[in-house]
């Protein structure tokens, strides 16, 4: 999950209810549930039966059934020029970020239980397709162990060119489809090879 070249994404999803990113890797087809996420697994291919798997498997079908019931939005002009501004630095990988807050507080570990704001977006046209601050629900996720999309993982922990992010601060992090949802695409609301602009919020570790 270090490189661009092993990633090939699936399975966001969108909700009023929590959301997240998905993982990494194809999945299988999955019927859908009443709660919303973009978090998924990159282990489709563990145990059936486990109990890491089956919560997994529970969040891969979310983003169709949320793309379904919710319209996707244009993001506001000043958000969109604030992020045309910022001074992004790209890494070996590909992905870009660009720190609009500083955080104050610790680093999370990896495997860490951490809450994040965000608003996820097509950078292509800047329609906003998942948004934790309009449900009113942060996402809370272990961090790189591939619960979430790779791109969140190396934004969040840091890799070669990205320092890691502080409790507190705010990161915007410009991912490329190789590290998002690749050739997959995700739940009819990402289209295939679509880079993502991601505006996360690091609140810290679950108490």
């Amino acid at each position: 999950m270090l490189t661009a070249s092993r990633t090939k994404a699936a399975c966001p999803a969108a909700s009023k209810a929590q959301g997240a990113i998905c993982a990494t890797r194809p999945v299988r087809q999955q019927r859908s549930t009443p709660a919303g996420s973009l978090q998924a697994s990159a282990a489709a291919s563990a145990p059936a039966g486990s109990s890491s798997s089956s919560r997994r498997d529970a969040v891969l079908s979310l983003l169709a059934a949320a793309g379904a019931a919710s319209s996707l939005t244009v993001l506001p002009a000043g958000s969109a020029a604030a992020a045309a501004t910022c001074d992004f630095i790209t890494s070996p990988s590909g992905l870009q970020y660009c720190d609009t807050k500083e955080g104050e507080g610790p680093e999370p570990a990896k495997g860490a239980l951490i809450r994040c704001h965000y608003t996820g977006r097509l950078a292509s046209n800047n329609v906003v397709f998942d948004s934790s601050y309009e449900r009113g629900r942060p996402l809370t996720f272990k961090v790189g162990v591939r619960e979430v999309i790779q791109g969140w993982d190396l934004g969040i922990l840091g890799t070669e060119g990205i320092p890691p992010m502080k409790e507190g601060g705010k990161r915007t992090l410009l991912i490329p489809a190789a590290l998002g949802y690749g050739a997959r695409g995700a739940g009819g609301v990402i289209p295939p090879n679509s880079d993502l602009v991601f505006e996360v919020e690091l609140l810290g570790k679950r108490r």
